[in-house]
């Protein structure tokens, strides 16, 4: 996707100057924010198609700030950076919806393809099907795959991507058994090293926004040994 537009969120100076010219090079239009501060500036008043965010950063960091980053651009995809090469960091920042997580040091082709796959995943998602536009009824939320936002008691809260890619496909099967398998191909890249573990943990926070009792989930049930169902959705 030449031509996407990129907020580096990045306070090394070298690694910014170096990310800015090379992105650059290969077409992409790209802005710079140094702190967590000015990285929400301009969320609010860009549409910004990724985000390439430094875990570390000099006023706070890239997990806390990713929340306020997909509330100001829902559609943008979000890919973290790190010096840390943590396991539970990766786990921490796929579970914030991140769409990938690289480690520095790292080869600029590798985070080129990262990227492209980035965008690649979020236009897809972003390319609603006719039958899921609109405000669709899960049981106690109202889920708009649009805006990737979802009501619940008369309150709108964003979606990460991949909540909105996981739902998306229980609702698009709805009264059929969804293996994690195939979940796992739909919403992650192999690159994610994502595992089953990964699945369940979004289903209790999807069912969490969706169940009545999250105790004693109706909504979204699981099928042992299979994966999930989701029982039904109406359109609205």
């Amino acid at each position: 996707m030449t031509g996407a537009r990129i907020l580096v969120v990045e306070d090394e100076r070298n690694v910014a100057e170096t990310l800015i010219e090379r992105l650059r090079a290969a077409g992409y239009e790209v802005q710079h924010a140094p702190t967590a501060a000015v990285a929400r500036e301009l969320a609010a008043v860009q549409p910004f198609h990724l985000m390439l965010v430094d875990v570390g950063l000099p006023d706070g960091n890239g997990f806390e700030l990713a929340p306020q980053l997909r509330a100001l651009l829902p559609r943008a995809a979000l890919l973290f950076l790190t010096a840390h090469g943590n396991p539970e960091d990766r786990v921490r920042g796929l579970e914030l919806g991140a769409d990938d997580y690289l480690t520095k040091p790292f080869h600029f082709r590798e985070l080129l393809l990262r990227l492209q796959n980035c965008l690649k995943r979020a236009a897809e998602l972003a390319d609603v099907p006719g039958e899921m536009r609109g405000v669709q009824r899960i049981g106690r939320a109202r889920v708009d795959f649009e805006r990737y936002a979802a009501e619940v008691d008369g309150r709108w809260q964003p979606l990460t991507h991949k909540e909105c890619a996981v739902l998306r496909l229980l609702a698009s099967r709805a009264g059929k058994a969804v293996s994690r398998d195939e979940i796992l191909d739909r919403a992650w890249s192999a690159d994610e090293f994502p595992t089953s573990r990964t699945v369940d943990n979004f289903i209790v926070r999807l069912r969490k926004l969706v169940e009545p009792d999250a105790n004693e989930p109706q909504v979204i049930r699981s099928i042992r040994g299979v994966g999930y169902l989701l029982t039904e959705t109406n359109r609205e």
